[in-house]
Formats: C-alpha cells, sequence, structure tokens
C-alpha cells in the first residue's frame, strides 16, 4: 500500500472518531502557542509586504487575519503563516526537524472560517495536520534537513491535510491532495543561511499550497498517490531513499501532537540548549562574566550550520547567531525579542563578549540528535576556574514542557503589544474554550 494510502485512510479514520480529552488538549496549547507567535510576527515586514499583495482580492467567504482584516481562505493561509513563523517563536516536533504549527494552524482556521466551521472541527483539523506531517517528516529525516527547510516542505502536508479535514475529503480525495501537496513541497535553506526576508515565506507557502491542494482534490483535481515512495518521489528527490514501511504504524495510537515543543526564547530553536546552559551557568553563586577569558560551546552540528553568523549584522543574523544568543543570555540573563532591537545587536559590550565565544560541533551531542537537542557550555576564568554546564534538553521540549500557565504567561507577553492586555486576555480565554464555539468566523 503506497505511504500516501495508509496517511489518508488515517486522515479520513480520524474524522469519525472523537478526540480524547488529553489530545483536545495539547491540540488548545498548540493553538494558543500558534496565536503568540502570530501577533508579534504580523508586524514583520515581510509580512506587510505580502498583505499589501493580497488584501486587494475580494474576500468573498472570507477568512480572519491575525492582525485585522479579512481574505480568500488562500490569501489568509498565507499571510497567517508567514505571521506564525517570522517572529521565530512557533512550535516544533523535534524528531522531524519540523515547525509544524505555523502552516497546518493557518491553514486549518482559514479553510475552517471560510466555511463557518466550529471549533471542534478546527482542533480535529489541526490534530489531522501534525499527525500526518510530522510522520511525513521523522521519515525525510537529517537527509532531507541538511538543505531543506522541514517546515515549507513538510509543512505542505501538514496544511492539506489539515485543510482536507475542515473541506471533509473522503480518502481518495486526501490522497489526491497529498499527492498534490508533494509536488508544492519546497523551501531552502540558504534562505536564512543568508540575510534575507524569505524564511517566513516558506511556511506562508506551505499554508496557501495546502489549502490550494485541498480545495483542488475536492473539485476532482488528481494527484499521484506514490508521490513519496515512487522512484522519481519525495524520499527519493529530497532524502536518501528512506524506506516508507512503518509511517502508519501508531497512527491514532501515539499522537505527535502531545510531545511538541513550545520555545522559551525567541530565535532559532537550534540554540535553546545553549541558551538554557548559559542562563544556568549565570546563575551560579559568585559568577562574575567579566573575569570570564573564554566560552567554549559544544552542541550538534546543524546548530552551527544554521546559526551560523559570527558577530551578527542585523537583527536576522543574530536570531541566527549561536554566539550572539549566548552572549545576551549571558550579559542580560534572557533572549526576549528586545534581543533583536538594533541597540542590542550593535552594543559594542555585547560584540566584545562574542569575541570571546567559540562554537564546537560535540561527536556525542551531534550523534544524538534530533530526538535530543543538547549542548554544553565550559568557561574559562582569568583566575584559572573553569565552570562547565550540560544542558541535556531544552526548557520547552517534551522532557521540560511549558506548563499550561507559562505558555498563557508567553501568550499575554506577546499579544498584549498587538492586542491590548484587557483584549489579549479575552482572546486567551476564547482559545481555551475554542471547542465550545460554533461557528469561527470573525475571531481574529
Amino acid at each position: 500500500m503506497p505511504a500516501i494510502e495508509v496517511l489518508s485512510a488515517f486522515a479520513d479514520k480520524i474524522q469519525q472518531e472523537p478526540l480524547s480529552a488529553e489530545v483536545s488538549r495539547h491540540a488548545k496549547r498548540a493553538l494558543v502557542d500558534w496565536y503568540a507567535a502570530a501577533y508579534p510576527g504580523a508586524s514583520d515586514p515581510a509580512v506587510a509586504i505580502l498583505r499589501s499583495l493580497v488584501l486587494d482580492e475580494p474576500a468573498c467567504d472570507a477568512a480572519d487575519l491575525v492582525a485585522g482584516g479579512q481574505a480568500t481562505a488562500r490569501s489568509a493561509a498565507l499571510i497567517n503563516g508567514a505571521a506564525a513563523h517570522a517572529a521565530e517563536l512557533d512550535d516544533s516536533y523535534r524528531d522531524a526537524m519540523y515547525h509544524p504549527g505555523a502552516a497546518t494552524i493557518a491553514a486549518a482556521l482559514a479553510a475552517c472560517q471560510e466555511q463557518g466551521l466550529s471549533g471542534a472541527r478546527l482542533l480535529k483539523a489541526i490534530v489531522t495536520g501534525y499527525e500526518v506531517s510530522t510522520r511525513i517528516g521523522v521519515v525525510l529525516g537529517r537527509a532531507h534537513y541538511q538543505y531543506w527547510h522541514s517546515t515549507g516542505t513538510v509543512g505542505t502536508f501538514g496544511a492539506a491535510a489539515a485543510a482536507g479535514s475542515a473541506y471533509g475529503l473522503n480518502p481518495a480525495q486526501f490522497a489526491h491532495a497529498l499527492g498534490t501537496a508533494a509536488t508544492f513541497a519546497a523551501g531552502l535553506q540558504q534562505a536564512f543561511r543568508s540575510d534575507s526576508m524569505s524564511k517566513p515565506l516558506h511556511a506562508a507557502r506551505a499554508a496557501e499550497a495546502g489549502v490550494l491542494a485541498a480545495k483542488a482534490a475536492r473539485r476532482g483535481l488528481t494527484g499521484a498517490w506514490d508521490m513519496l515512495d515512487g522512484k522519481g518521489g519525495l524520499g527519493q528527490a529530497m532524502s536518501d531513499g528512506p524506506t516508507w514501511d512503518g509511517v502508519g504504524d501508531t497512527l491514532g495510537k501515539d499522537f505527535h501532537i502531545t510531545r511538541l515543543t513550545f520555545k522559551n526564547h525567541v530565535g532559532c530553536g537550534h540554540t535553546f540548549a545553549a541558551i538554557d546552559a548559559a542562563l544556568a551557568l549565570r546563575e551560579g553563586a559568585g559568577f562574575k562574566l567579566g573575569d570570564a577569558s573564554r566560552i567554549h560551546v559544544y552542541t550538534y552540528r546543524p546548530a552551527l550550520d544554521i546559526a551560523c553568523y559570527g558577530k551578527p549584522a542585523s537583527s536576522n543574523e543574530a536570531r541566527f547567531s549561536l554566539r550572539y544568543v549566548v552572549a545576551h543570555a549571558l550579559l542580560h540573563g534572557s533572549v526576549r525579542l528586545n534581543a533583536y532591537d538594533d541597540e542590542r545587536v550593535h552594543d559594542p559590550v555585547l560584540g566584545a563578549l562574542i569575541d570571546r565565544i567559540d562554537v564546537h560541533a560535540d561527536p556525542d551531542i551531534d550523534a544524538a540528535f534530533p530526538a535530543n537537542r543538547s549542548a554544553r557550555i565550559d568557561i574559562a576564568f582569568t583566575s584559572g576556574e573553569r565552570r562547565t554546564h550540560f544542558q541535556a534538553n531544552r526548557k520547552g521540549d517534551p522532557e521540560d514542557p511549558l506548563s499550561d500557565a507559562e505558555l498563557e504567561s508567553k501568550f499575554i507577553e506577546l499579544a498584549t503589544p498587538c492586542l491590548g492586555a484587557a483584549a489579549a486576555k479575552e482572546k486567551l480565554a476564547e482559545l481555551w474554550r475554542i471547542d465550545q464555539r460554533a461557528d469561527l468566523r470573525n475571531m481574529a
């Protein structure tokens, strides 16, 4: 049976059964976190450009935009998908090296709002998109992640499956939608290994492409069912020819959405274990940063390849600079949105600290990637003293998850500048009771 057929059968089956209370709660957590990421991202320059391009389109059967306004379902998915990824605050599924929420929830919201569906239908669509896409990402693996940005590639399947759920596709239509999504899938890592505005467009296009693939399948457009495992399919073209035999083994039994990572810092998630290690060292008794002569950061190879900038020249480069975020954590005790203000990026004191930081790929830490995202920091002091901290997991990983209260605090911090304090609290309460809402229109 082709992998797409296995995944499509699950996508259809889950529509017929109620979600468990645990899975529903985790879907709500994902939704809260998605909005927390989208509100600050909505003011990103790339998102503003997208809004200016699409808002002139007629908004018949419209979906809501996070920062206000309405657009067609495809355009709303495009803009909201970009917003949810632009501020580098969106969730991830570690084993797939993939941020599922940005595109999946953007597509689910757009498709559900376009039709005036219920909050319960939205949660079902979200779960469907997460479960299907994360399994594709796991199979594609590290070989895929060497060049491709999984949020753009794998995210297309999350969006297609979520939209397919909302549009009520049957198993054959789900298969056709996933087949078409496979040929849409794109997004190159060079977009964020260089200073560009293109990275959030990966999530944007994935969300839009997923909605388009599902809409087209509903109208009768066919896609190749062997697009994942065929001789010229995704596995061969964009990975190392992995086996797809077990792709559906745990579907409906082990829900990946219950093991998401929610970001506890702002920036590239590959730097977060090092940030946590830096904060742990900073909190130690008698720690004097001014006496540190050399700081060594050890982590896995992709963290060095992706968070590659030494002394960043811009906010965008700073988000992808392992040295910068470690220095900022040591100096300021956090890495939040203000870490990327121009005055921080160009602070000579912070720059001098960066000059004392060296980064290394540790063979043991690298071998454990992607199942574990670890880092170790060793600090040598002028006195001859050395201090070290090994961070096995990131705060926010399944082993050390954000509590509901911590997730709420993140939401309020990030949504308040956009909505105002009272409206942010009201929005948060609305999201927690989303399954009680009969019609999702006009809820942005």
